[in-house]
């Protein structure tokens, strides 16, 4: 049971993040199409970045007690995949509430 906590507690902050956003209007909610292409698209590099830095030897998977064990590629955890929506999805809404920020203070 315990190597599912790692992947519960990535799919519950990811709820959370679409509550927000689903409450606000932020990102998915205001322009799906747009802001998912975003999110796929920041997924897409971070794995390639991760894909270099394995081949490199910098990255490794390590041995955790909090993870499933399922591989998508060697030293390429099923976790990483949530991890990195979530910061992607994170940091676009951060990103929308900054500038939905600037344009109010910008309006007379």
């Amino acid at each position: 049971m315990t190597g599912l906590l790692y992947l519960a507690a990535l799919l519950v902050s990811l709820g959370g993040l679409t509550l927000l956003d689903w409450r606000h209007r932020i990102a998915v909610f205001a322009e799906p199409r747009r802001a998912l292409l975003t999110i796929v698209a920041g997924i897409v590099v971070f794995l390639l970045w991760d894909a270099a830095g394995i081949g490199l030897g910098i990255f490794f998977r390590g041995d955790a007690p909090y993870m499933t064990g399922v591989l998508l590629a060697p030293e390429l955890p099923l976790e990483e995949l949530f991890f990195l929506a979530l910061l992607v999805y994170q940091t676009l809404l951060l990103w929308r509430w900054l500038e939905r920020r600037r344009e109010r203070r910008e309006k007379p």
